[in-house]
């Protein structure tokens, strides 16, 4: 449906994301639009084309698929527009004053003659320049989203666009509708090039297969991969466009002289990739290598007595590859330890830690996620953040931005950076990390490669290690009091390839592991309700929402997270007439639900602590993957108040919500970097991609203190055999190991 009318009111706008709440006011009615619509103030005239829904709360609404603004029709409504502060420099006295003097020719004079406005007293020769611009400008703008959705553009990335190309966005795309691939991230390449060959543009185009050369270096960042053989690139560009080989090649080589892409050859085969991964991964293997061999300024002399003074104090032992890798934080400027649960990790760091600050130096502790940095908080008793605040680079996901490499992040200050869970750092993380170290720093990066890898593009980790460039502590040795549990033998088991303990080998081991297997799904599912809905209170006193976390490989099917969400909330949370509820497409949210947060939001405010028993603290930002409970639902200002783990309490308008998912059960995927006191694992049939050895072992070391695990044996075995972990095409290591 299409409605014309002039934007009344604005009841809610979203500066980030430009979605909208108006009022749309026409000859026949007011009514009530929502959607996202850049540039748009209050006074506006505008087209907008959806359809109409009927919200559960709020009745009837215009759902707005996309939208143009339009001149005003009547002198009267013009004057209105020029008095809504749109054009600068005009408020309301002047704008009845130029429709005065100018009347149906006001329009006119904007566009083509805006030196006449200075006919008015108080309006310069400059300032009525100015004016002229301000209302062109405007006009360019108002087209813009029309045009955009011809290629499933939607209005939220036509405001980054007319950022990036300015007043000449419709002739620049009218002339190329491929660069658009360049400028939206996600963007569907399909329509672009149905849209470019109905309008001319001829099938072999040199335009359309660079485009589709670039279209596929985007897409096999979705995988992990930051490069690809040349000849599978060709392959799949041919599928793509329909075009010949000789074509692709001929474009391969013309984007290769002028920089747009990089073609590097190693041992005589060819590896494409984008310009700005290569120069990361350039970057990043010149970064670590000046690092290292810098003059080490931190290094602090008499360490072996200081590590002695520390043992005496602490009461407490080291193993000799515990004090090699102290030692070697002192000798080096670079560092990787590396090894599994309860092999040592954690007394390293707060070793390092307590030496460093008895010498005035200053230690700072991070990691990639909000979960994983509380994490390190709480085992260490410091302050730990996440890189993205570490570097206050939430910007760059706000505006949609591709480049990495020009971007300024804030340098740390810090003599010492610890960085834990180094396995989910990607190329991206690891590029803005690299930039803000200042040299003579020392670089700690802590994790364990046999995890599940990095959800954005590189292999990072297991990329540095095997080039060997850099000193690597490999800790091997399960601890005493680590042996004991039953979670962390099985666990070192399932990665070395082997079956969990039998009835023998178990004797006299703790009991925090146990095993439930099961054929049918509905069987399952019936074991994972029982042991929340009580089995597990009368077991250890472990509560559902204080303690325990069920996990699932995938999302989709009956043990996905999906479903287990719905059957989990329904048990576990039901409907009841006391507790509000909002609808969110085809989920209910209710007080008292269990959610995580699943984007990174810098702006978000927070309150915690009463400053009475708790102490008061305030700030911004909630991460993706910080987990909490709705405990508020307010129709009134359209709002939900949620209270995370660690008693950040935030509103968030109900337009926010996209933000949030049910966590009752999430994906082994979401948890990495996290642990909980109890984890439920769920095991059934799944895609084999899914069924591996390092995401079973990801999962199963996400449990502190009780684990279960409900599976089809036939399937779990299956997962302990899978090695096939989809391996990443990077070239990070090749580039280390050809640094002198």
């Amino acid at each position: 449906m299409e409605l014309t009318g002039q934007l009344i009111e604005i009841i809610y706008q979203n500066e980030v994301n430009s979605y909208l709440i108006g009022v749309l006011e026409n000859e026949e009615d007011s009514i009530t639009i929502v959607g996202y619509m850049p540039f748009l103030v209050e006074g506006d005239y505008i087209k907008v084309i959806g359809n109409f829904v009927n919200h559960k709360d709020y009745g009837r609404q215009f759902k707005v698929e996309t939208f143009e603004k339009i001149l005003p029709k009547t002198l009267d409504s013009l004057e209105k527009y020029l008095s809504n502060g749109t054009i600068k420099g005009i408020g309301p006295a002047t704008a009845k004053k130029i429709i005065k003097t100018f009347g149906e020719n006001t329009v006119n004079i904007f566009k083509f003659e805006p030196e006449k406005l200075a006919q008015i007293k108080g309006i310069t020769k400059e300032k009525a320049r100015e004016m002229g611009e301000s209302f062109v400008e405007n006009w360019d703008i108002w087209q813009i989203v029309g045009y955009l959705s011809n290629f499933g553009v939607g209005p939220a990335n036509a405001k980054n666009i007319y950022k990036k190309l300015g007043p000449q966005t419709i002739d620049e795309i009218e002339d190329n509708p491929y660069i658009l691939v360049d400028l939206v991230k996600g963007v569907d390449f399909a329509k672009i090039d149905k849209y470019a060959l109905e309008n001319g543009f001829d099938i072999n185009n040199y335009k359309r297969i660079k485009c589709g050369i670039k279209y596929a270096l985007i897409k096999i960042t979705y995988n992990g991969h930051c490069c690809t053989l040349q000849e599978n690139l060709i392959r799949y560009v041919r599928d793509l466009l329909n075009v010949q080989d000789d074509d692709i090649e001929h474009c391969l080589i013309d984007l290769n002289v002028k920089e747009e892409i990089v073609i590097e050859k190693r041992e005589d085969i060819n590896w494409v990739y984008s310009k700005e991964l290569y120069d990361a991964e350039v970057n990043i293997a010149n970064k670590l290598i000046t690092l290292d061999s810098a003059v080490n300024m931190k290094k602090i002399h008499g360490f072996n007595k200081e590590l002695e003074k520390l043992e005496k104090v602490s009461n407490m032992k080291l193993s000799a590859r515990q004090e090699e890798a102290i030692k070697a934080i002192n000798t080096n400027n670079v560092v990787i330890i590396t090894g599994g649960p309860g092999t040592g990790k954690t007394t390293i760091i707060k070793n390092v830690i307590d030496i460093y600050k008895t010498h005035g130096k200053k230690v700072v502790l991070c990691a990639p996620t909000g979960r994983a940095a509380k994490r390190m908080t709480e085992m260490t008793g410091e302050e730990a953040k996440t890189l993205h605040r570490l570097l206050e680079i939430g910007k760059i996901e706000k505006d949609n931005e591709f480049t990495i490499m020009n971007y300024e992040v804030a340098p740390i200050d810090a003599d010492v950076i610890i960085v834990d869970e180094a396995s989910m750092v990607d190329i991206y993380l690891m590029n803005y990390l690299l930039n803000g170290i200042y040299q003579g720093t020392k670089l700690v990066l802590v994790g364990d490669t046999d995890q599940l890898p990095s959800v954005g593009p590189g292999s990072i980790l297991k990329d540095i290690i095997n080039s060997k460039k850099i000193k690597t502590i490999f800790l091997d040795e399960i601890f005493r009091q680590a042996a004991q549990s039953k979670i962390i033998v099985n666990s070192h088991r399932v990665n070395d390839g082997e079956y969990f303990l039998n009835k023998e080998e178990e004797e006299g081991l703790k009991e925090d592991f146990f095993y439930i297997k099961e054929k049918s799904q509905e069987k399952m599912l019936e074991q994972v309700i029982s042991l929340c809905k009580g089995r597990l209170k009368d077991y250890g006193d472990y509560e559902f929402f204080e303690n325990i976390q069920i996990l699932s490989p995938t999302k989709k099917g009956m043990l996905g997270t999906k479903e287990l969400n719905k059957k989990l909330q329904e048990e576990l949370n039901p409907e009841n007439t006391n507790k509000n509820e909002r609808k969110m497409g085809e989920v209910i949210y209710r007080e008292g639900d269990r959610v995580m947060q699943v984007k990174n939001n810098y702006d978000i405010y927070w309150e915690k602590g009463n400053g009475i028993t708790i102490k008061y603290e305030n700030g911004t930002g909630i991460f993706n993957g910080e987990l909490g409970r709705i405990e508020k639902i307010d129709y009134i200002n359209k709002q939900i108040k949620i209270v995370f783990d660690d008693e950040k309490e935030a509103w968030y308008a109900f337009t926010d919500m996209d933000q949030i998912e049910h966590a009752y059960a999430i994906t082994v995927h979401k948890a990495q970097g996290s642990e909980f006191d109890v984890v439920i694992m769920v095991i059934s049939g799944s895609s084999p991609m899914l069924l591996t050895r390092n995401l079973l072992y990801t999962g199963l070391t996400r449990a502190k203190k009780l684990l279960i695990l409900i599976g089809n044996d036939n399937v779990v075995k299956f997962m302990i055999q899978n090695t096939d972990t989809k391996i990443r095409n990077t070239g990070l290591e090749y580039k280390l190991k050809m640094i002198e």
